[in-house]
């Protein structure tokens, strides 16, 4: 993996959220390729219940500033970055006041998902975007965790097409049994739709499900992983037919010589170092 760029785009990340299939994995996978000599960069929200001063997080004052608009709204982005402990690696937060500043993830004390999760998935997936941009940091690979994280690969594709950063990046998507009940809100298409992107690229959202938006992201990646012991009868069937490379579920400790043959194998077609 030397030398090869791998972006990581997680809705949870350890040591900043509790411990779950999500949050190890998007720790473990970039620690695993910066020890094989790969470069990484780390992104996730920045979450209301992210002790900041704990983890020494602080604003990156150049990459702030911009505006990014969600269903007509200019909503202010704010880049914060800390560095993971004895790791070497720095991961950047996707902050908004109106978005993030909440002491919660994705749902209220009650156990109701919060009635913007929508448009929070829609800001963090520009606000990556558009903060690798100002970095000018061009990845080989882009792998996403996460339901929240599930619109990067067709905003990549339908919104950002003719980027050229990541005019060669190959997007990954793990998928995970960590779902939530319901949909999200039934507006959520119509706000996609606002940024020009095609009604058929979203079709999914016209029931916006976990599974929907997961399969949103399916239809717009170059491979799959599978990232908890079970998933649902219905990724399964739609992973299928798909037909990209899939890699297995594989614990913990098989992870690093796994994960290194699947992306230079059956996602960058190279061989291995």
């Amino acid at each position: 993996m030397k030398d090869k760029r791998i972006l990581y785009v997680s809705s949870e990340v350890v040591p900043y959220l509790p411990e779950n299939d999500i949050s190890s994995a998007a720790f473990e996978a970039p620690k695993l390729i910066n020890a094989a000599g790969g470069q990484t960069r780390i992104f996730m929200p920045r979450f209301g219940n992210i002790n900041e001063r704990r983890h020494q997080l602080h604003e990156v004052i150049r990459l702030s500033g911009m505006n990014l608009v969600i269903n007509d709204l200019d909503m202010p982005l704010i880049i914060k970055v800390a560095s993971i402990p004895k790791e070497r690696m720095q991961v950047y937060f996707i902050d908004n006041e109106d978005y993030f500043k909440r002491k919660a993830t994705f749902s209220d004390e009650d156990g109701e998902l919060f009635d913007d999760n929508d448009e929070r998935a829609i800001f963090f997936a520009k606000g990556v975007i558009e903060t690798v941009k100002k970095l000018n940091w061009s990845p080989d690979i882009i792998h996403v965790h996460g339901w929240m994280s599930s619109l990067l690969p067709m905003y990549l594709r339908h919104y950002y097409g003719n980027e050229p950063l990541f005019s060669e990046a190959k997007i990954v998507t793990s998928l995970y049994n960590q779902t939530f009940e319901g949909t999200l809100d039934e507006e959520m298409k119509k706000k996609v739709l606002f940024d020009g992107i095609e009604d058929d690229a979203v079709a999914h959202l016209d029931s916006p499900s976990h599974d929907n938006i997961l399969k949103v992201a399916i239809d717009n990646s170059d491979g799959l992983v599978i990232g908890s012991e079970e998933i649902s009868d219905d990724l399964k069937t739609y992973i299928e037919k798909s037909e990209l490379p899939t890699l297995p579920y594989i614990k913990r400790e098989e992870m690093a010589n796994a994960y290194q043959t699947y992306y230079l194998r059956d996602i960058l077609n190279e061989e291995e170092d």
